[in-house]
């Protein structure tokens, strides 16, 4: 099976074997960073430069993907997909350079494919609050785990990495001021989350992308990325927060000096970062697991 995840900061393919029994053996799990939803947020359209962007990282992947024969393939597009008001076109490159064309899936749908890629094989309590903090958007889904996987709620909200460093922290780094505003932003934005999807209920809090990945290599002082190490480590509150306040307060280029940091993603970390803070803090838990099992591996299970 080939999945492909194409979200506002990044393209992600997943080639993978699937059992009878929904396991699932990677043979190949490749991430770029394209930034297709580069300016979205102002302007309302994607751009030719990162549609051109995205269409090389696709290429790539679809050579992939014929040197695999795979039995089926889906793509999903996500947040900037949604929003722009030239997404035809974006579907049209898709097609051209893929032979099927994307699926702009709703926000309800892509919480509901990161929940069942996030609580596959997860040993925790549960109801399960799983967040997956994008580059336009997050994702808030309450779930549980039993006989079958059953989502109670969920709800996508407009807040991400990217769209949030557009729209507040354009300073490098950014002024106090400037994550003043994106903390109100923010805080509304996931109190009408919790409220919607009931989060209160929430035993174990899982968090799911890139920002979250990365804030828990960082907690966890690895000296290169390592998800092995990454995947279903509890970071803590209290460190959430302190890695988020180090983020904010450097540079770019000064985020971009720890090993952990994929470079397509040191300018937009701080904003990532600073939503799963607020996630955790708003939700009351006292801890967040890192998952990097995603949307992608819930792709994969809806073609097995």
């Amino acid at each position: 099976m080939a999945a492909i995840d194409c979200g506002t900061n990044s393209v992600r393919l997943l080639i993978a074997d699937i059992s009878e029994m929904s396991e699932i053996s990677d043979v190949t799990r490749q991430m770029r960073i394209v930034r297709l939803g580069e300016g979205v947020d102002q302007t309302g359209r994607l751009s030719p430069a990162a549609i051109e962007r995205t269409r090389l990282a696709l290429a790539d992947y679809a050579a992939d993907i014929a040197k695999s024969g795979v039995d089926a393939a889906r793509m999903v597009a996500t947040s900037a997909s949604r929003d722009a008001e030239n997404a035809a076109d974006f579907r049209a490159m898709v097609f051209d350079t893929l032979g099927f064309e994307p699926e702009v899936i709703t926000g309800d749908e892509e919480a509901r494919l990161s929940f069942a890629g996030a609580v596959r094989g997860l040993a925790a309590q549960s109801p399960y609050l799983v967040v997956d903090i994008g580059g336009g958007s997050t994702e808030f889904v309450l779930g549980s785990v039993g006989a079958a996987d059953e989502v109670d709620a969920a709800l996508s909200v407009d807040i991400g990495c990217v769209r949030m460093t557009e729209r507040h922290l354009r300073a490098d780094p950014p002024t106090p001021e400037q994550v003043a505003a994106a903390e109100a932003d923010i805080t509304a934005a996931v109190d009408r989350a919790l409220v919607a999807v009931r989060g209160a209920r929430a035993r174990t809090l899982v968090g799911l992308a890139g920002s979250v990945t990365t804030v828990a290599a960082l907690a966890l002082g690895l000296p290169e990325y390592d998800p092995r190490r990454i995947h279903r480590a509890r970071i803590s509150a209290a460190d959430v927060a302190k890695v988020t306040a180090d983020l904010l307060a450097k540079t770019a280029e000064q985020r971009l000096a720890s090993p952990v940091m994929h470079p397509g993603r040191a300018d937009v970390i701080g904003a990532g970062a600073l939503i799963l803070r607020i996630i955790v803090e708003r939700s009351g838990a006292d801890s967040v697991i890192a998952s990097e099992s995603d949307i992608l591996d819930g792709i994969a299970l809806s073609l097995a």
